[in-house]
């Protein structure tokens, strides 16, 4: 959910926007979409059981920097990033001129180039609490390979 007075954070780019996501990081919703598609294309769990909900270690936390802890986890277990296909959900703020910067902040923390990492927005045609204006959802898969 959207909640005023935090700022929001998109792929890793802060957004000119009165409302932020609420969490208990930075709730970079599209971040924690590709963190999660990473740790579940490797078999390593999920967020919460990778990095502890509630705990100290992630209060406040930029969630570029757990994506840079779950590439490592990635590393270590012998895989690697091919690319990502990812969706941000949202009726407003509009996305279309932040999404090169998104690429360009997430590529060379997933050790890919920024056109291997691909970024849509699209919104919930007002239905819901995301078509209201009142939520913001993203959605990410991954290919990744045995790094050899």
């Amino acid at each position: 959910p959207l909640v005023a007075g935090r700022p929001l954070v998109l792929g890793g780019v802060k957004i000119t926007y009165p409302a932020g996501l609420e969490g208990d990081s930075d709730a970079d919703v599209l971040t924690h979409a590709v963190i999660e598609a990473l740790l579940g294309a490797a078999s390593l769990g999920d967020m919460g059981s990778v990095f502890g909900v509630g705990t100290k270690d992630v209060m406040g936390i930029s969630s570029t920097a757990l994506l840079k802890r779950a590439m490592e986890l990635l590393k270590r277990n012998g895989y690697k990033v091919i690319n990502i296909d990812s969706t941000i959900v949202a009726e407003e703020p509009k996305l279309a001129d932040k999404i090169i910067s998104m690429r360009q902040t997430l590529g060379p923390i997933l050790e890919v180039q920024p056109q291997d990492v691909s970024i849509k927005a699209t919104t919930a045609k007002k239905l819901g609490e995301i078509g209201k204006g009142k939520a913001i959802a993203a959605y990410a898969v991954v290919l990744i390979d045995e790094d050899k």
